[in-house]
């Protein structure tokens, strides 16, 4: 058999099993769900993993080693009655928030450059600045932010927490002080602690699992 000849079965042959090696295997979020549809700026998003099975992370979230501080390890424990949940519980608030549970609020903390690249579908952005005295946040704005999107009233200078909203709170990652520093604050004016639930991995490990991104 001539040299090219043999070439040619070589190429036949790799070219023969190359759909297989590249097809995809499914990726679900649990063996019993693969999508999530929440709303997002009002139109439907599908929450799934990424399906390409050579993909890998994004590269904003690929850093290790942020200096410390301010961007040190947060403990897997916030605060006493502060539920820490992983993805499987923040998908599921944020499908019943979508379906019309106004009980729930699924807060992105983190400033709005970092929103802007990507966030979780259904979240709304209240950044930690927002609530934090020592960077300008006044008693009254605090307030009013409470009042318009946590569901607390307000009657002679106190606040009354009855219709307080399930505050799911993240920002981006466990290295991450930006939406610890929301619930801090939060708590520091009488938030139920049993009403704040804290995604502890954030964007980095939602990024990490393939998990849909909106802007």
């Amino acid at each position: 058999m001539n040299t090219k000849h043999t070439l040619s079965i070589a190429a036949l042959v790799a070219v023969t099993f190359l759909p297989a090696a590249a097809m995809a295997e499914p990726v679900g979020i649990t063996p019993e769900i693969d999508k999530v549809t929440v709303k997002h700026n009002g139109e439907n998003v599908d929450i799934m993993r990424n399906q390409d099975n050579e993909a890998t992370v994004n590269p904003a979230f690929a850093k290790t080693s942020r200096p410390c501080p301010p961007f040190c390890i947060q403990p897997a424990s916030l605060a006493p009655g502060v539920e820490t949940i992983g993805e499987v519980e923040l998908i599921d608030y944020a499908k019943r928030m979508s379906d019309g549970d106004d009980t729930i609020i699924l807060v992105d903390s983190r400033t709005p450059d970092w929103v802007s690249r990507g966030t979780i579908p259904g979240a709304v952005n209240i950044p930690w600045t927002q609530l934090n005295p020592a960077q300008g946040a006044t008693p009254f704005d605090i307030a009013a932010i409470m009042n318009e999107r946590f569901g607390v009233t307000e009657s002679e200078g106190l606040f009354n927490f009855d219709g307080a909203k399930t505050a799911v709170m993240f920002c981006n990652g466990m290295w991450c002080g930006q939406s610890p520093n929301n619930i801090m604050n939060l708590l520091r004016f009488g938030y139920p602690a049993h009403k704040i639930k804290w995604y502890r991995g954030g964007m980095q490990d939602w990024e990490i699992l393939g998990l849909t991104t909106a802007k």
